[in-house]
């Protein structure tokens, strides 16, 4: 199509742009895998904090081989990797994973060996509680910062996605499927102690994951249902300075002609708009929401500067 064939020549970027670009998201994602695996030596190690995953699973071998973990996740990896290459999207799928699963083995290993020599008491703490939060808090950092930049970290994550695309079964029920096993089995081999701490350091990796992916929600998306726009519009872009969107509706019930108002404010400002609605237009029907970014539009960045 030809429109296609413009839209493609907008996207593309000089070769020395995409070089750069790509030479960037690997060094993040490889940050991203050596925090994790900083965070998965220090706090999960020493105190068999198996919390899901391939990299639990390589604490239990651990436990009892002595096998070391960083290889034991390299190896165990190979196989999914295989599997992921025929249904998950051939080499563009490996490439993506590759280097954080490549070096998280590396760095696990090598901090493993190192640590008690850096540290002058390692563990760093004798307190499993306090080790559970600061290893989901780590892990989940750094695993963040490899999805934020289009990596994985491979594990269980894999055969997730895979039942996912073949059964549309919910990725969330998989992983707590795969990894509450792991935690399972952490139980049977340790303790049930150990286990419910591994299932809180699971559950801060993704709320740790999610924070990086996306930040505090500090924007709300506010629609105004009024008989009453003009001055209500004037208000927000002039006293608020904030760009708003009308469209024309009718009352699904009333069949009344009305205006929705749509904009998106700060947190903070959303008691100013209610005040300035609840004064101009008391009969009103204000909905307030979430949203994670915004960009473009009046008094905001504009998405062209994002690169």
């Amino acid at each position: 199509m030809r429109l296609y064939g413009s839209v493609r020549k907008q996207l593309s970027l000089p070769r020395w742009r995409r070089v750069t670009r790509t030479i960037a998201q690997q060094v993040c994602i490889a940050f991203g895998a050596a925090l994790a695996a900083l965070g998965y030596v220090l706090f999960q190690l020493p105190f068999n904090l198996a919390a899901g995953g391939m990299s639990g699973l390589g604490i239990i071998v651990n436990h009892y081989s002595g096998f070391p973990p960083g290889l034991f996740f390299l190896l165990s990896n190979v196989p999914l990797f295989a599997v992921g290459y025929f249904f998950l999207g051939k080499w563009r799928f490996v490439w993506s994973s590759a280097l954080a699963v490549v070096v998280f083995s590396l760095a696990t290993d090598f901090i493993s060996m190192q640590a008690p020599v850096i540290f002058e008491t390692f563990p760093l703490t004798k307190d499993k509680l306090l080790s559970s939060i600061y290893a989901g808090l780590l892990y989940g950092i750094g695993t963040g910062i490899i999805y934020r930049y289009g990596g994985t970290i491979g594990g269980t994550s894999i055969p997730a996605r895979i039942i996912y695309n073949v059964t549309g079964f919910p990725l969330s029920q998989s992983y707590l499927f795969t990894d509450g096993l792991i935690i399972l089995l952490a139980g049977l081999v340790f303790s049930w102690e150990t286990a419910l701490l591994a299932f809180l350091t699971l559950l801060l990796i993704g709320m740790a994951s999610d924070f990086v992916l996306e930040g505090t929600s500090q924007v709300r998306t506010i629609m105004i249902v009024t008989e009453h726009p003009r001055p209500i519009q004037s208000a927000l872009v002039q006293k608020m300075k904030r760009g708003v969107t009308t469209w024309d509706v009718r009352g699904g019930y009333s069949g009344t002609e009305r205006t929705l108002i749509y904009c998106t404010v700060l947190r903070s400002k959303v008691y100013d708009v209610k005040h300035i609605v609840g004064r101009l237009d008391p009969t009103a029907f204000m909905v307030v929401g979430l949203s994670q970014q915004t960009w473009g539009g009046y008094n905001a960045p504009k998405i062209g500067h994002l690169e």
